[in-house]
């Protein structure tokens, strides 16, 4: 399962330094999102800059 602290939409809350979603969703998607049956978020987007830099080394 893809975690939400690695996740491109992903906002750290200062306060709490828990990670939340920023990714702002339409009415569709926020169907999409609460009818979903894994546990997989179905926006996840690595955000992790340099995967490919490091796979091509």
């Amino acid at each position: 399962m893809a975690s939400c602290e690695t996740c491109q939409y992903a906002l750290i809350d200062e306060v709490t330094g828990e990670a939340q979603c920023d990714l702002d969703l339409d009415e569709d998607e926020l169907a999409r999102l609460a009818w979903h049956t894994t546990k997989e978020c179905p926006f996840y987007k690595d955000g992790d800059e340099y995967k490919t830099v490091r796979h091509q080394m």
